[in-house]
């Protein structure tokens, strides 16, 4: 009788078929080949991504950026914490709401976005040049329906 809950061919079968694991393993290859041509700005891809969903004509609530980026608001809160310490991005309380904050790009993150957009759009170029025809738009598209689901 083997140890294994299932047998070794359902595993080989879940390595090989799950959307979930592909698309984990395809966003760690993504973010560690972003990581890797924002290093010289010293950014990482959820930086770059931070700064760009704070790119707005007013400042967002930490619950706009979550939803901006599908994350929850603790862990915005802790990916903010660097890029306020290096003076990219300022929170201030939310004069609306004064339980809340807004967080703002500051001229030395407008700066810093502005360096490595430039950069985003060479290296997101590449990967589509990676890609067949048309096939970034339908990985695209199929990603947006699951997020709709």
């Amino acid at each position: 009788m083997s140890n294994l809950p299932e047998p070794y061919a359902t595993t080989l079968h879940i390595r090989d078929h799950c959307l979930c694991l592909h698309a984990q393993q395809a966003a760690r290859a993504l973010s560690r080949r972003f990581d890797e041509v924002f290093r010289p700005l010293g950014l990482t891809s959820g930086q770059f991504s931070l700064l760009n969903s704070l790119n707005r004509p007013s400042p967002p609530t930490i619950s706009q950026v979550a939803a901006t980026l599908g994350m929850d608001r603790s862990t915005v809160t802790a990916n903010l914490k660097p890029l306020e310490r290096s003076g990219a991005v300022i929170a201030t309380v939310d004069a609306a709401d004064r339980r809340g904050r807004r967080v703002a790009l500051t001229s030395a993150g407008r700066d810093l976005l502005a360096r490595a957009t430039p950069i985003w759009i060479a290296t997101h170029q590449q990967l589509e040049a990676e890609l067949d025809a048309g096939e970034a738009d339908r990985m695209r598209g199929g990603l947006r329906r699951l997020l709709e689901a």
